[in-house]
């Protein structure tokens, strides 16, 4: 029989709680491992199901997407000056549903934290109160997507402190999402 010293036992032994420990954590990463799986597969069930009730509900047929916006979110032309006409041309026919009069309107230049994909613009409305409302709710839930940055309202005539629904000279900065297309 083999004679072991000391020093060999002490090395047997911490070798072989080197393989435990490496055994324990094999096994407990795979057990991690199958549980994210399952959680995963009980996720992408769910999501089907609210996909599959959505298609349902609106009757349509629709392949839902997560973390894409449709096409029509982004104002699409080859160039920012056509992008930026678009926006100025998408805010005009928002002013005139409202019965608005567009004082003035310009595209500013990008900002130097903005992606290369948005288009800035200033306008300058005079409007009525409950066209206000109307307008900064088309602006916001509509597509494009557009987003409202800067909002400043002061009354327009110096005579209507007492009128019910005021004109005001609302000067708004917003931008879009552009897409080259």
């Amino acid at each position: 029989m083999l004679k072991l010293n000391r020093l060999q036992v002490i090395a047997l032994g911490t070798l072989g709680m080197t393989l435990f420990a490496c055994a324990l954590a094999v096994g407990l990463s795979i057990g991690a491992r199958s549980s994210a799986v399952e959680e995963l597969a009980e996720r992408q069930e769910i999501i089907s199901r609210l996909q599959l009730q959505a298609r349902q509900r609106s009757g349509a047929h629709v392949r839902v997407t997560a973390g894409t916006a449709p096409i029509v979110a982004f104002i699409d032309a080859p160039t920012s000056g056509l992008a930026a006409a678009q926006l100025q041309t998408y805010v005009a026919r928002l002013a005139k549903e409202q019965q608005t009069t567009v004082t003035s309107s310009a595209v500013e230049p990008a900002a130097r934290d903005d992606a290369p994909d948005f288009i800035r613009m200033q306008a300058t409305l005079e409007l009525s109160l409950k066209s206000l409302q109307a307008m900064l709710y088309q602006l916001e839930s509509g597509t494009p997507y557009v987003f409202v940055e800067l909002l400043s309202v002061q009354q327009s005539g110096a005579g209507q402190h007492g009128a019910e629904d005021p004109i005001l000279r609302l000067t708004l900065g917003i931008r879009a999402l552009w897409r080259r297309g």
